[in-house]
């Protein structure tokens, strides 16, 4: 385990983004981060994602400064801060609930973080004023937070931690306060803001399509560790772990072998995604006979469920779906294999 080293010292290897070396939580007796290493690029998006409990947003206070390790090192631009607290630390958090002012304006809500630190007053009302230029909040700076819609709101509180230029931002669950339609809105706005600044950027979620969608890589957290940190194109395609590959997307499972997937290196657990299963009312050579026993409209593309004796597959279908039981024949045209949890198989064609 590494020790903090003295506060400012600089870290000669960094780029100046964020690195997390072996840290370690443990609250109320229980390991909540055990050993736990990430390196965030200098301008980098990067979700924790996760189930509840994981330790994401423990993860995500302790970078913050509101709480500290019981071990390890936190390093933002090239600097260590693991003692800091968060008033010294180059970062600024939005909170899940935005922590806005009620009684205070837009305006003044920004301006907050800048007034503790006394900054002379005109310097303060043009930095207020060019960051609701850029959240698009200027005709809202005398608006009071509950006269604003939550979109807005969530903007002022974005506004309000980056008026603090700061070298790291980090967001926790930003839009879970949000309706459906909302939230890929304001999550499209977040990534073009931290697009426009370059900003290195840490946001803790446990929406997948949410993380997929606006970063450049996501540490898929379980259990205090860090699953896999990868693209989100690599975390679908070639997922380590079978925990990352059943909670990053959708996943047939299946213990041991299965017949129409043939496992030549011995018995395992394999994975099918959707969109690897054809369903066809022809047959195909090696098909499995197969009845449709659900259909589920997903706007462009239909899920079908598929059942064969007590099996059943989840099939995408992009086409006009067939009739509820129809009998066909379902081809496995690729699939992961895990051996104690491991990938030791990646995707490929598989002879049905």
């Amino acid at each position: 385990m590494s020790s903090p080293s003295p506060v400012g010292t600089a870290d000669p290897t960094g780029d100046g983004g964020l690195r997390l070396t072996a840290l370690r939580k443990t609250l109320g007796g229980r390991t909540i981060i055990d050993d736990l290493d990430l390196t965030v690029q200098r301008g980098e998006l990067v979700s924790l994602l996760g189930p509840s409990g994981c330790g994401k947003t423990t993860t995500l206070r302790m970078i913050a400064g509101f709480l500290a390790p019981d071990t390890g090192r936190i390093t933002m631009a090239d600097r260590d801060v693991t003692r800091l607290g968060p008033d010294k630390r180059p970062s600024a958090m939005v909170f899940q609930n935005y922590a806005l002012w009620p009684h205070l304006t837009v305006a003044k809500n920004v301006a907050y973080p800048l007034r503790l630190r006394r900054l002379p007053r005109a310097e303060v009302a043009e930095r207020v004023d060019r960051m609701l230029g850029l959240v698009n909040l200027l005709h809202h700076r005398d608006s009071r937070p509950p006269q604003i819609s939550g979109g807005e709101q969530q903007r002022v509180a974005l506004a309000r931690a980056l008026v603090q230029e700061p070298d790291v931002l980090l967001l926790d669950e930003p839009l879970s306060n949000l309706d459906a339609k909302l939230r890929v809105r304001v999550r499209e706005d977040i990534r073009d803001l931290q697009q426009r600044l370059g900003i290195t950027t840490v946001i803790v979620t446990h929406d997948q399509e949410e993380a997929l969608s606006i970063s450049d890589r996501v540490a898929v957290m379980n259990a205090g560790r860090i699953e896999q940190f990868s693209t989100p194109d690599e975390l679908y395609a070639r997922p380590e772990t079978e925990f990352v590959a059943t909670f990053i997307g959708s996943l047939n499972r299946f213990d041991g072998t299965f017949d129409g997937v043939r496992v030549v290196d011995g018995p395992g657990v394999v994975g099918v995604r959707p969109e690897s299963v054809v369903f066809t009312t022809t047959p195909r050579p090696g098909a499995l006979r197969a009845t449709v026993e659900r259909v589920v409209p997903h706007g462009h593309f239909h899920e079908l469920r598929l059942r064969r004796d007590d099996v059943t597959l989840s099939a995408y279908e992009s086409g006009p779906p067939p009739r509820l039981g129809a009998v066909g024949f379902a081809s496995i045209e690729a699939a992961l294999l895990y051996r104690d949890g491991r990938l030791v198989r990646q995707p490929e064609a598989v002879v049905a």
